[in-house]
């Protein structure tokens, strides 16, 4: 079975979005995997369908009600399987290369995109969502966050990237951002591409490009190299335990 992805969304009609283009799109039409944004407001309550109220304790802007959101995840749980319900806010963990390859892994995932001043806590515990962030910043909703997401894990899945080590090479898949890239011609605007790429000695290239990718995450991610570190001089458990 290919990978499914469903979205709850006030704007489906947002998607495919850029999810129809390049190796996300040829990979949608190929089947590889499948995307469905279902429409929100189809459990809402009254006549106009509302979907959320003023919060409790006062301030400004809207929540997202409970037993609105609760009845719109349920039409998708109630389906089987075992994909994560995913809740798609600034306040949630991180979105890193680890968590991607994770849900890569899996048979998909159910994406929760928030509006307004975002959902009713009950809820969120309730139906044990997992919160997911992609930075520290602030979104008019969860939309173009789930986007980012699916992008990552889709570009994951087998057959979808053309050459298998691309994947590997890439900023954080081993804990550091990526080395430098040249290409033709070898001289532009007076600057030369590295003599090391144009020497053939694939051993002198490798050693030239993790040291470039070192001393980029030295210099631009301090908290990526200290993790780095971290983990490389941690002593060998089986030493310890041994």
């Amino acid at each position: 079975m290919s990978w499914r992805a469903t979205i709850l969304t006030l704007f489906p009609e947002m998607f495919p979005g850029t999810l129809g283009h390049s190796l996300a799109g040829r990979a949608l039409e190929r089947g590889d995997w499948s995307l469905e944004a279902r429409q929100i407001r189809e459990f809402g309550t009254g006549r106009h369908r509302n979907v959320d109220d003023t919060p409790f304790g006062g301030g400004a802007g809207m929540v997202m009600r409970p037993d609105v959101i609760d009845a719109a995840c349920g039409s998708v749980m109630a389906e089987g399987g075992e994909r994560p319900l995913l809740y798609m806010t600034p306040r949630g963990q991180l979105l890193d290369q680890a968590l991607v390859r994770e849900l890569a892994a899996g048979p998909g995932v159910v994406v929760l995109c928030g509006r307004y001043e975002g959902l009713d806590q009950r809820v969120i515990e309730a139906r044990a969502m997992t919160e997911v962030s992609v930075g520290d910043y602030v979104l008019s909703g969860g939309e173009p966050a789930a986007m980012v997401l699916l992008d990552a894990c889709v570009r994951l899945l087998p057959g979808v990237m053309g050459a298998s080590e691309s994947g590997e090479e890439e900023s954080f898949s081993h804990g550091l951002l990526e080395y430098p890239h040249y290409t033709r011609p070898a001289e532009w605007n007076g600057r030369r591409v590295p003599d090391v790429l144009l020497s053939g000695h694939h051993a002198e290239v490798a050693s030239w490009r993790a040291a470039q990718s070192e001393a980029a995450t030295r210099l631009r991610r301090p908290d990526l190299w200290a993790r780095h570190t971290a983990f490389v001089e941690a002593p060998d458990a089986s030493q310890i335990n041994g």
